[in-house]
């Protein structure tokens, strides 16, 4: 099905329902003022000039009844207002105030119904003019006594209130549109509160909350919305300090066993070489046994939200060059990132960072190359491998918990914790991971964060 229109932003339809309305009141209103007055000013210019037309049709039949009365000149006194023409039909012969006017300007209807005897009034057109007639029959004179009075300055004076009506009518609606956008501003002004305080939320700041708020309506949702925050962080909380303390409870018989492992390692030579390749064995499981309760430490603290207060302004190309330092890398692998910016814990970044290169080790043939772009507001840490690339389907997949790489890539064992930990501290930053293909083959993974402007 076509959608002719797109859904529009609330305060966009707010503003045009305030402005519809807004334009269906002063319409209405104009309409009804104009159809008012255009009654009220018809009734009483007509009533003047009836009044005139009465008036002039006494002094010509006063006049009719003089014998030997001189008709143009009589028509002369009359002295018609200006633009006022009068018309007599007597004795079967038509006269005129103007020299120009004929017997056929006369309404035909209208002749009619005042030679029957009938007084009568009609609304015409002449020469473009609209034009008042009111007919009279001088019965005592044997005469038809017909008055045309323009109706041009009523015209004008409607067609002014018109255009008046028209341009109040149009300031209405854009003051009902104005008004609408800021009454739908403070009504959105809500939502963008909880959009905002979500988006901070999702970023990691567990402690955002709704201010209070007056507002009867509005207090209900940002109850609900701070009560569900409260329980949301709880049960992070809870499920932080269960695996810290399940951690914990791990480490004291795991430091017993490394220490024993470390007397037998340091009596290997003593051993067969079954008991050899067992606490070979033993060792590597151990080592992974330490490193995977060191990440699920590291990944209860960073979903539980760490403190921002550790947060400061880190040189991105002096952060990288330090963690390829002390992870043993030469620092020719680092490329760019002079001058750029970003704020956040140093210690987990450099953290997520060494989980990045430990994975390159581990899963991809080793760090080929460590990049940095800046754009106008992110910051770009690419990682490159040496290895044949991560399959698409695995792209997301890889930085759930406990998964590893399969497939093409490398086979050495991981905790599957590594890359989760990367992403949930990139996370808590205001930022975001991704993995693809680089252009000369094998993964990359991308590392975006906020930049700062120093």
């Amino acid at each position: 099905m076509i959608r002719w229109f797109a859904p529009c932003a609330l305060r966009t339809r707010v503003a045009a329902a305030f402005g519809l309305g807004a334009f269906v009141v002063s319409t209405t209103f104009a309409g009804s003022t104009y159809l008012l007055a255009h009654g009220y000013l018809l009734d009483q210019r007509e009533r003047s000039v009836h009044r005139q037309a009465y008036a002039d049709a006494n002094f010509l039949r006063s006049r009719l009844e003089t014998v030997g009365v001189d008709v143009p000149a009589m028509l002369t006194a009359a002295n018609p207002s200006t633009g006022t023409l009068i018309v007599l039909r007597w004795n079967d012969r038509w006269y005129a105030s103007s020299l120009t006017s004929r017997r056929e300007t006369v309404p035909r209807d209208l002749r009619a119904l005042v030679e029957a005897g009938q007084p009568a009034t009609q609304r015409v057109r002449v020469d473009g003019v609209p034009t008042l007639v009111t007919g009279l029959p001088l019965a005592s004179a044997g005469a038809s006594f017909y008055e045309f009075v323009p109706l041009a300055e009523l015209d004008d004076t409607l067609r002014t209130l018109s255009s008046v009506l028209a341009g109040g009518a149009v300031l209405a609606t854009a003051a009902g549109a104005v008004l609408g956008l800021r009454v739908s501003r403070a009504v959105v002004q809500p939502l963008n509160s909880v959009a905002g305080a979500t988006a901070e939320i999702a970023a990691g700041q567990l402690a955002t909350r709704l201010p209070p708020t007056s507002d009867p309506e509005l207090a209900t949702i940002v109850g609900s919305f701070n009560a569900m925050v409260d329980s949301l962080q709880q049960r992070i909380e809870r499920d932080a300090r269960l695996a810290a303390d399940v951690s914990h409870e791990l480490r004291s018989p795991l430091t017993t066993l490394v220490a024993s492992v470390d007397v037998l390692n340091r009596r290997r030579a003593e051993l067969p070489p079954r008991s050899q390749q067992a606490l070979d064995l033993v060792t590597l499981e151990l080592e992974r046994f330490r490193r995977l309760l060191d990440n699920l430490l590291e990944l209860s603290r960073a979903e539980a939200g760490g403190p921002r207060s550790r947060f400061e302004h880190l040189p991105v190309a002096e952060l990288l060059a330090e963690t390829l330092r002390r992870s043993e890398r030469p620092p020719e692998l680092l490329s760019g990132g002079q001058g750029l910016v970003i704020r956040g814990d140093k210690f987990g970044l450099e953290r997520v960072f060494t989980n990045m290169f430990d994975n390159a080790d581990r899963h991809g043939g080793g760090v080929a190359a460590v990049s940095v772009v800046g754009e106008a507001a992110r910051v770009l840490v690419l990682v490159d491998d040496e290895g044949p690339g991560v399959p698409p389907a695995d792209r997301s997949r890889i930085f759930d918990r406990f998964a590893t790489g399969g497939g093409a890539r490398g086979s050495s064992p991981g905790t599957g914790l590594g890359l989760a930990l990367v992403a949930e501290t990139v996370s808590a930053h205001g930022g975001a991971v991704w993995c693809t293909d680089q252009p000369g083959g094998g993964a990359r993974f991308v590392v975006s964060l906020p930049r700062v402007r120093p």
